[in-house]
């Protein structure tokens, strides 16, 4: 379990116990040598480290491709009919599909009795800004038409910018009850700090590998709009909002900065700093005693919030 200390008004930072740093290195040799040694395309490659977070054990899963929206429903027995997790996909854009974000979007679903849909949608290139965000809003909307009152979205890294985007949208229905994020990428100008600080030693990027993505999806739209960054459009009001993150992560101060504007707004906030963890490592909830804690936080967090 790893050690929390406060630092107010709304972050808590998670030391990584000794006995779980072995294990964190395992995960990430095995994250890296299943880079080298790929004989497949990169999106097939990322799908299969996905992949590797499980499926929880009684779920059901329903695979949806109808009304221009794709996916699946991932429901735990018992599940209420009107409430849903909508979990949006990280790769940056570029990457990432629902079919293998199910293990991910099941563990969290299982944790919080809720009915996931993770959703797929469109990916840069083919498919340039503004297409995925205004998919999200679209995914929040059919959700509504399926009977779903109200949602507690969750994203990791340009899903979890895309989970924010969806506070842009003007419908009212489902209510948004909450929101937690994981890793989330929300400033595609790389401003922040530890973007560039030669004190942060992200293990998973190098700043190259994010600069290329968001070049191709913004393909020259505004970098700043907040529909492609959520940190320079923030809603005067914000739903109940966790973020974690990985405390050497380039996108660290992401997080920090959103978590800071949202508490001047006077939300609800909550940031997770996690030290000694790797960007979205929740994904790693077969191997990683952090992650299933993590995830935990996150049902817990939901479940606080419904209204």
């Amino acid at each position: 379990m790893t050690i929390a200390t406060k630092t107010p008004p709304f972050e808590t930072r998670h030391v990584l116990p000794d006995d779980e740093r072995p294990i964190e290195q395992a995960v990430l040799t095995e994250i890296h040598l299943l880079f080298q040694n790929s004989t497949g395309t990169q999106r097939e490659t990322y799908d299969k480290l996905i992949a590797g977070a499980p499926i929880a054990d009684g779920v059901t899963l329903d695979a949806i491709d109808r009304d221009g929206v794709s996916g699946w429903w991932v429901r735990p027995a018992g599940a209420p009919a009107d409430r849903a997790i909508p979990f949006l996909h990280g790769g940056a854009y570029m990457l990432g599909s629902a079919q293998a974000y199910r293990g991910l979007a099941s563990q969290v679903a299982v944790r919080a009795g809720v009915a996931a849909f993770v959703a797929d949608y469109p990916l840069a290139p083919e498919h340039v800004f503004p297409a995925a965000p205004e998919a999200a809003a679209s995914i929040r909307r059919w959700l509504g038409r399926q009977g779903i009152s109200q949602v507690a979205l969750v994203g990791d890294s340009a899903g979890g910018a895309l989970a924010l985007s969806v506070l842009g949208d003007t419908a009212t229905t489902p209510a948004i009850a909450s929101i937690a994020v994981f890793s989330p990428w929300l400033d595609l100008t790389m401003t922040g700090a530890s973007f560039t600080s030669p004190d942060i030693n992200d293990p998973i990027f190098q700043p190259e590998m994010l600069t290329g993505p968001a070049a191709a999806y913004l393909a020259g739209a505004d970098p700043k709009d907040g529909r492609a960054s959520p940190l320079y459009n923030l809603p005067e009001i914000l739903p109940p909002l966790l973020i974690q993150v990985g405390g050497d992560e380039l996108l660290l101060d992401d997080a920090r900065r959103y978590a800071q504007a949202a508490e001047k707004k006077g939300g609800v906030v909550q940031l997770d700093i996690f030290e000694g963890l790797h960007h979205v490592f929740q994904n790693s909830v077969k191997d990683l005693p952090a992650a299933r804690h993590a995830l935990d936080a996150v049902a817990a967090f939901l479940g606080r919030h419904w209204r």
